[in-house]
Parts: structure tokens; C-alpha cells; sequence
């Protein structure tokens, strides 16, 4: 039986190759993706990010989930409401004359409740008919009701109060502590006041974003884009539905990193710095700072004749984070969604492991004893 001095020395030197190449691990060394970039063959391109590097890679077409979707600017609206079809107006009807046609023996006043507009915009009043009152205020058509009841009733006065129907409402349908509809009080209604009215936006959402239907169209931006810019805030318009929902954009995280795991936005634009932070740093025993890793897959429009995009549809970007413009670079350039964010890990880990596993195989045999 061999000696333990004799059998530690025969591990070292039959693990001694293994220091030449690289012990399985799990992530590859920078080194190894600049050795397989160089090769005629390769299946992907290269690129070192630099601040020279930025202003052309920002010009690429994107690639993963990414929605192009518009948004309405704001406006201010007047602060009444508009009557239309489907609302509902109670009309009061006054009358002092002890003959009145409207009311009986000792009642001044006789009250319509809940009279719905019609589809063509029409409601009906005894003894004068069918009148239109679609798109006047309330007050305008106060007036005009009473004109027409004039003409029978002279003494008459008329009092019109309005209940909102479903072309003066708004859908506030998720994302939100109070989903549901609600009645827009004037033309003046916008997307953060429907918000407040449903109770504010749910704390549990990761960087909640805002979706507006509107005549089959929809449109998006983030909450956060909403709140820092004011002009965003547009004014709504009956039958709109309001949602509220989390980022759905992720990027992935693998080697030498806090954490391997899909990480989802936590912001409309994440850097690679960004992105390093989420996924938890360097792994401080095995990370290489020179090879923070971006891998992205473009589609194969992106390198047709003529396009502004990468020579081959996988592409690697690579980082050294240990100089000020590798640095700066990161601050600045962008995430993509499905990106894979991989640290590589530095080439002296090879040696540290074998000697760490000698040393382990070394513990085991002292505590054997002889």
C-alpha cells in the first residue's frame, strides 16, 4: 500500500495535465471563447465593447420580446361630461300651476327617473316627444328640454341630473387593489386619475406597465415613463380599457455570477451593469473580470444586404470590467430581452481547484489515521 506522501504525489502529478487545459467548471474561460471566435468556422461573431463600439451596436435591429407599442400623448379636455347613448338622466319637472298637465292636485313636482338615452341619442319627454340630446352637456340640455316643455308648460322648470352609462365609462381591468368600471366625471379624465380611482397600482408588480385598448388598437408604456413625464398622462375616452401588468422582459444569468436564474426587468432599460447587479455580481473566488459575456441571438433579417446589424445572427459581446472604459461601457450598454448574461471564470481557478482537492484528499487520509 502506498505511503500517503508517496499517493499525494501521485495525484499531483496525474492531475498535473489537467492544469495545461481546464477542469470541467461551470462556466467557460474568457480565453476559450476568443480561442473559438478566431477560428475560420465559427458560427458566431465577436465584438468588444467600447465606448467607440456603442453609438454602432444602439443602431442594430432588437431582438428578443420587444413591444413597439405607441402611446397617446395628453391633453387637457374640458371639465364637463358629454351626454351619450346609454347614459341615464333623471328629470325633475316643476310646476306650481294647480291645472299643470304634468303633476296632480297639491304635487309641484314630478320626477322621471332613470331615463335612458337611446341608441340614436333620443329621450323622451310627456307631452313633447322625442328629443335629441347625444353630445351636449348636461346643462346645455337641461336648457333645451325645458325650452321644448315651455311650449306646453309654461310654468314648468325642469331639473336634469346624469347618471354615466357604458360610452361614458372606462374599464380598469387589472393590476390595480380595485379593478372595474368607472364612470369618467368629466372630459378631463386621465389614465392616472382612473388609476387613483382604482386604489393605485399593485406593490407586487416588477416594473408595472400600462396597457390602453381603444377602438382595437392598443397602446403601452411603463408606470415609471408615465410618472416622470407628465405629457404622457392622455385623457380618456369612453369604452377604453386600462390594464395593469409586469414586465414580461427577462434576460439570463449563468457561470460565474451571484445567481444562475432568469431574471425578469426591473426597469425600462437595463445596462449590463444593470444586469450583472441583478443577478448578484461576481462570484468573487471564480469570476474573470475581464470576461463579462453577453450572448444574443439576432434574427436572420438582421445581416441581409444592406441592413445595419452584426456579420453573423449569434453574437458574443465581451467586457473587461477591470478598466475604466470597460466600466463606463457597461453603464451604457443595453440589455436586450432573452439575453444571456455569463461570467466567465478566471483560468487561475484551474490550479486553485486541484490544489484544493489535493488538500481535501490530504484531510481524509490524516483523518483515517495510519
Amino acid at each position: 500500500m502506498l505511503k500517503l506522501p508517496l499517493l499525494v504525489a501521485a495525484l499531483g502529478i496525474a492531475l498535473l495535465p489537467a492544469a495545461c487545459s481546464r477542469l470541467p467548471g461551470g462556466a467557460p474561460a474568457s480565453e476559450e471563447i476568443l480561442r473559438s471566435a478566431s477560428q475560420a468556422d465559427a458560427d458566431f461573431a465577436l465584438y468588444t465593447v467600447k465606448r467607440a463600439f456603442l453609438p454602432t451596436v444602439a443602431h442594430w435591429p432588437p431582438t428578443g420580446k420587444q413591444e413597439s407599442l405607441g402611446w397617446i400623448r395628453a391633453s387637457r379636455g374640458p371639465k364637463t361630461q358629454i351626454i351619450q347613448p346609454g347614459d341615464q338622466l333623471t328629470l325633475r319637472i316643476w310646476d306650481s300651476n294647480e291645472s299643470s298637465l304634468l303633476s296632480s292636485v297639491g304635487q309641484k313636482m314630478v320626477q322621471l327617473q332613470d331615463v335612458r338615452v337611446s341608441a340614436d341619442g333620443n329621450v323622451f319627454l310627456p307631452y313633447v316627444g322625442e328629443k335629441n340630446v347625444n353630445g351636449m352637456t348636461p346643462e346645455l340640455a337641461r336648457e333645451e328640454l325645458q325650452a321644448a316643455l315651455e311650449g306646453i308648460v309654461p310654468s314648468a322648470q325642469l331639473q336634469l341630473d346624469m347618471k354615466e352609462g357604458r360610452n361614458n365609462s372606462v374599464d380598469l381591468v387589472s393590476g390595480v387593489a380595485r379593478p372595474g368600471t368607472y364612470p369618467m366625471p368629466d372630459r378631463n379624465y386621465s389614465v392616472m386619475g382612473l388609476i387613483a380611482a382604482g386604489g393605485g397600482i399593485s406593490s407586487s408588480l416588477n416594473n408595472p406597465q400600462i396597457r390602453l385598448m381603444r377602438g382595437g388598437r392598443l397602446f403601452g408604456t411603463s408606470v415609471d415613463s408615465l410618472l416622470n413625464h407628465p405629457q404622457k398622462d392622455t385623457l380618456l375616452r369612453g369604452g377604453d380599457r386600462v390594464f395593469v401588468e409586469e414586465d414580461e422582459r427577462y434576460f439570463l444569468s449563468f457561470g460565474a455570477t451571484g445567481t444562475e436564474d432568469l431574471h425578469t426587468f426591473t426597469k425600462d432599460d437595463v445596462s449590463a451593469m444593470d444586469a450583472l447587479s441583478i443577478s448578484g455580481g461576481f462570484q468573487d473566488s471564480k469570476a474573470d473580470p475581464k470576461g463579462l459575456l453577453i450572448l444574443r441571438e439576432y434574427p436572420a433579417s438582421a445581416v441581409a444586404p444592406g441592413v445595419r446589424g452584426p456579420r453573423q445572427t449569434r453574437v458574443v459581446f465581451t467586457l473587461d470590467l477591470t478598466t475604466a472604459d470597460g466600466l463606463f461601457s457597461a453603464r451604457n450598454f443595453q440589455i436586450n430581452p432573452g439575453d444571456l448574461v455569463m461570467a466567465t471564470e478566471s483560468p487561475i481557478n484551474d490550479a486553485l481547484t486541484i490544489s484544493n482537492l489535493i488538500g481535501n484528499i490530504f484531510g481524509v487520509f490524516s483523518r483515517a489515521g495510519p
